[in-house]
């Protein structure tokens, strides 16, 4: 793959810049620090030009938090500034990012995501008799630095770029030259980046006949047990040697027997909500209904937030589902809820 270059150019100029704000800004207008970044915009984005042109661009100074959603992330927030750079640089380098993916990978990737990841997945677990899934152990902890570096290194040869890449990399780690953090516009771009070597190695190597990814989330499919289970551990060993990752314990199983992926329980014939995600949407359900209630959300905030959490469970066969949530919502006091809520 011929290396990419002369692209800080296109990154710094005025019109990449703007655009970059009102990616950034999407959804934050009347947050203090947007805002405040909005009020002095022409030179807040001239001062950026500025730093993207000599290769010194701020970096680190997180606000971390935790989310347990669906379970406990480390999220690190970057000030809104450097998220603005953020989109600058993946504006432009989306494209060269994009050309080292196979089709069957699907996180931060236009046109693709979950709904088509699950798409996928349901087209291959209905003619594969077996399916192996794969998931890396603390997979945005693990990444490894010096990696990273040498794989954009081979992607790139723009030094100025390359450099500021290396300066983002190098504002966070959890050790010594690992890590990424959780909540970066750049670690997602990184972070299915750097799996897809991986996907590569399944492919044309292990010579996998069906096989989807979704970040750190892999599944593979068989007709052949024996097969599937050499194949993973095969894998197992190039992770482990090339990436420097641990995979969890494998998931090995028939396909009709339910395959757990992305909140979902696919089978040949139908999806299901997982029981997680059964547990999320009753939690939020009742959370967003007592926002409403008392009148800290108005019905078009409490609206906005309903209607995706609605519409992840219409993906599954999930109607009555839904119909006896919101029927022991109305019928039940706030005590049956939580009882109920820890049974579900």
């Amino acid at each position: 793959m011929k290396r990419q270059g002369q692209l800080l150019q296109q990154i710094a100029d005025l019109k990449n810049l703007y655009e970059a704000f009102y990616k950034a800004q999407k959804g934050k207008v009347f947050k203090h620090d947007v805002y405040a970044y909005s009020k002095q915009l022409q030179q807040n984005l001239q001062r950026l030009q500025q730093q993207l042109l000599s290769g010194a661009v701020e970096t680190g100074g997180y606000h971390t938090f935790t989310i347990y959603d669906p379970k406990k992330r480390l999220i690190c927030a970057t000030p809104f500034s450097q998220r603005v750079l953020h989109h600058a640089l993946m504006n432009v380098c989306h494209a060269s990012f994009e050309k080292q993916q196979v089709a069957t990978s699907f996180a931060s990737r236009s046109g693709k995501g979950t709904y088509a990841a699950l798409d996928k997945a349901r087209e291959y677990h209905r003619h594969y008799r077996w399916f192996l899934k794969l998931d890396v152990r603390k997979y945005f902890e693990s990444i490894d630095h010096s990696i990273l570096k040498q794989q954009l290194y081979r992607m790139f040869k723009d030094q100025a770029l390359l450099l500021i890449f290396d300066q983002i990399i190098d504002s966070y780690s959890t050790v010594a030259g690992k890590s990424v953090p959780i909540g970066n516009l750049t670690s997602q771009y990184f972070a299915n980046h750097y799996l897809s070597v991986a996907d590569y190695y399944v492919k044309k190597e292990l010579r996998v006949p069906a096989y989807v990814r979704y970040m750190d989330d892999s599944v593979l499919w068989h007709h052949d047990k024996k097969a599937l289970l050499e194949i993973g551990y095969r894998f197992q060993e190039y992770l482990a040697k090339e990436l420097r990752l641990q995979l969890k314990p494998f998931c090995l199983n028939e396909s009709k027997k339910g395959l757990p992926f992305l909140g979902y329980l696919l089978f040949p014939g139908s999806v299901r909500l997982a029981r997680i995600s059964k547990k999320r949407f009753i939690q939020k359900s009742l959370l967003y209904d007592h926002y409403l209630q008392t009148a800290r959300w108005s019905q078009k905030e409490f609206a906005n937030h309903t209607m995706p959490l609605v519409a992840f469970t219409e993906y599954a066969n999930a109607k009555e589902f839904r119909k006896n949530v919101y029927s022991a919502m109305v019928a039940s006091e706030e005590e049956g809820h939580q009882s109920w809520v820890r049974t579900v």
